[in-house]
């Protein structure tokens, strides 16, 4: 009887450590300046909020300036904001100059001063690969799991707000 709880006991362990490692966010990239980054940029934050958009995208485009803003207010509550703008490589991680130039066009333009990372190859096979639309947001915690659901849409800086409040209530 010993023997066959604590094989159920294992089984079940085993099962949560998967769950867990599926939800996780791992990638080596770069960001727009170059620097090298990883899954440990989220190490310094309780949350990130992870904005997945594009070049073409109005509605991506217009948020920008209050996702800037909410980087801002939050930083003391440990909530950063990172930007992903998907169409600036191949989707095999190939960086397109021209798509660049007009991502750091935006990002001038609209103030989105937080860092936005390059999307590479594991990030197309890893977490995007379920994105069909931009924007698409994610929450990431300190561990680089994936918090609650991916929000589909742009969203005002009061709704966002509301949403980053409530994962951060979540953490406590």
């Amino acid at each position: 009887m010993k023997k066959n709880l604590l094989c159920l006991c294992l089984v079940f362990l085993s099962f949560l450590g998967f769950a867990q490692k599926k939800n996780a966010v791992k990638f080596t990239s770069v960001d727009l300046n170059g620097n090298s980054v990883s899954e440990k940029i989220f190490a310094s934050n309780k949350i990130t909020m992870l904005n997945v958009w594009g070049t073409f995208c109005p509605p991506c485009i217009r948020e920008m300036p209050e996702l800037s803003s909410l980087d801002r207010n939050n930083k003391e509550k440990g909530v950063a904001v990172i930007g992903i703008p998907v169409d600036i490589t191949d989707g095999t991680g190939k960086l397109i100059p021209e798509l660049k130039a007009d991502a750091e066009k935006i990002i001038k333009t609209t103030g989105a001063d937080y860092v936005h990372i390059v999307p590479s190859r594991e990030m197309f096979s890893g977490f995007l690969r379920n994105v069909q639309a931009v924007p698409a947001t994610f929450f990431i915690d300190s561990d680089g799991n994936i918090v609650g659901k991916m929000y589909l849409g742009a969203r005002s800086e009061k709704d966002w707000q509301k949403i980053i409040d409530k994962i951060l209530e979540g953490q406590k």
